[in-house]
């Protein structure tokens, strides 16, 4: 649900400690978005004898009264779509974003990318007051602006259409069906890319990387999403979510939003008691085409101690138990939509998982001097967990090359460990900052992190190539909602279908009232 980014009065604390205390949902499916969409809406068609009742329609259903007649409904053709999409994550400490803080570091990878999913940790303090009470928004919409400004930035460039144009003269449709598209060229998928890096040269390799992102899909308009500047933008706000200090958003080119659908977020708390927010999870899943996706942004429980790492194993477990998407009635053909983090195609893990480095090794420091990265890599908690089966059982995870993330003393390039002679302070440095990923269709291309000296962690990046399934009907014409500039309206039906009364005599009054709800 679309929702305000207004801060709660702090008259409403004392019902947002009690809600929370005992553990009483407040708006945990609620969630932001540049659009007025709530997945994708069933259309409504009333039957005139329904009264006050009305009825969720299937998109196929005039195909089914076909079907019925004895007509015969054209098979959805499938095809496929290569996008690219960089996730991140970063824990900042307790800090909010200053003006100046330049995010293009960060959110620079090999290749520009489609979609852009970005976890923060602790972007408030881990305090009483924000744990127990109401929630700051006021950190998170400094990020969405951050963010918002750093992906739009880049100007298009005509050199890089044109050396696209060169590059897709000789591709063809790949089936009949999808001949109407050949006056617009097709994306190159990313391994066709890659492929062509020996002939091009790495120069014009690179410039073509560009331009393959700054073209819009088939053929396809480019619709204005809801920002402050007027002017169109490359990449809008799909949805976002704050729990506590966690927060999790999720960017889209701007084209892709009217194929976006299912939208839903489900937060799990397992700080204070197990429930509370100051640990635990932020789940936003959607459906992009045919495919679903999951992305869960975590922050486990902490802790270098020997068998803290059992209790951050729990933490997984629970999140994967008690993470649900609910959802309103399907038509009678559709898929159910996924209703548990398994159930998606695709599954992004990402966030601070806090594993650390196991109890023994104590050449730590030389080891750090040497940047022999693998044999710490060694003694990683979660490496270890992962291989006797006792966690993230048939994830994947890329190859690290880079140094631990954490911790670092904040503005330094030192660890902790290095400088301090306090041995409360002591931190051993860790890989606590991780992506991992299921599903087919998936390809790692990059695995890396940031050099930001902004909080005592460094920030982790990884670019995907990700494989889309596509369904088109080439009778079908796609349903599309604008987005809207009203920033209080609840995500009602944006999208109300007229039928005739004569087609809702073929439906079985029976059946009509067993999909029958109240109409408010």
């Amino acid at each position: 649900m679309r929702t305000d980014m207004g801060k709660v009065s702090k008259f409403s604390w004392p019902k947002v400690v009690v809600r929370k205390w005992l553990n009483i949902p407040t708006g945990a499916d609620e969630f932001h978005s540049d659009y007025d969409i709530h997945g994708k809406v069933d259309e409504r068609r009333k039957s005139c004898s329904d009264e006050d009742h009305y009825v969720f329609v299937p998109e196929d259903f005039s195909g089914w009264l076909f079907e019925a007649a004895g007509g015969i409904k054209p098979p959805p053709v499938t095809d496929s779509l290569n996008l690219r999409m960089f996730v991140g994550t970063w824990n900042v400490g307790g800090k909010s974003p200053h003006h100046g803080l330049n995010l293009s570091d960060w959110l620079r990878s090999p290749a520009p990318a489609d979609i852009y999913v970005l976890g923060f940790q602790e972007i408030v303090p881990l305090n009483a007051g924000n744990v127990l009470g109401a929630e700051d928004n006021g950190p998170a919409a400094q990020w969405l602006s951050l963010i918002r400004q750093a992906l739009n930035s880049n100007p298009s460039d005509l050199e890089l259409a044109q050396r696209y144009d060169i590059a897709t003269e000789a591709r063809t449709p790949s089936s009949p069906q999808l001949e109407h598209q050949a006056s617009v060229k097709p994306r190159i998928s990313f391994s066709d890319l890659l492929s062509m890096e020996d002939e091009i040269g790495k120069e014009d390799f690179v410039t073509l990387l560009n331009s393959n992102s700054s073209l819009y899909e088939e053929g396809l308009a480019n619709p204005t999403c809801l920002s402050d500047n007027p002017k169109q933008q490359r990449f809008c706000l799909a949805a976002s979510k704050q729990m506590v200090g966690l927060f999790l958003c999720v960017w889209v080119r701007a084209d892709l939003y009217q194929h976006i659908s299912n939208l839903k977020v489900s937060c799990v708390g397992r700080g204070i008691m197990g429930y509370l927010g100051n640990k635990g999870s932020i789940s936003i899943s959607m459906t992009l085409h045919q495919t679903t996706f999951c992305f869960v942004c975590t922050h486990l429980t902490s802790g270098e101690k020997e068998g803290d790492e059992i209790r951050r194993n729990s933490d997984v477990a629970e999140i994967l138990k008690r993470t649900k998407f609910s959802h309103s009635l399907r038509g009678f053909k559709e898929p159910p939509p996924p209703q548990t983090i398994f159930d998606h195609d695709k599954i992004i893990w990402l966030g601070d998982l806090n594993y650390r480095l196991a109890a023994g090794c104590a050449d730590t420091y030389e080891l750090l001097k040497k940047n022999d990265w693998q044999t710490l890599l060694e003694k990683d908690q979660l490496r270890l967990e992962q291989r006797a089966g006792r966690v993230f059982k048939g994830w994947e995870e890329g190859r690290i090359y880079f140094a631990p993330t954490y911790k670092y003393l904040t503005d330094s390039d030192d660890y902790v460990v290095q400088t301090s002679k306090s041995k409360e302070k002591r931190r051993n440095p860790a890989w606590c900052d991780r992506i991992l990923w299921k599903g087919e269709g998936l390809k790692q291309m990059w695995y890396s992190r940031g050099e930001s000296r902004f909080s005592d962690h460094r920030p982790v990046y990884s670019l995907f190539s990700v494989q889309v399934n596509l369904a088109k009907n080439p009778n079908y014409n796609a349903r599309s909602c604008p987005p809207t500039l009203s920033g209080k309206s609840a995500l009602t039906s944006a999208c109300v279908a007229k039928v005739q009364a004569e087609e809702l005599l073929l439906i079985p009054r029976v059946q009509s009232c067993l999909n029958t709800t109240s109409r408010f």
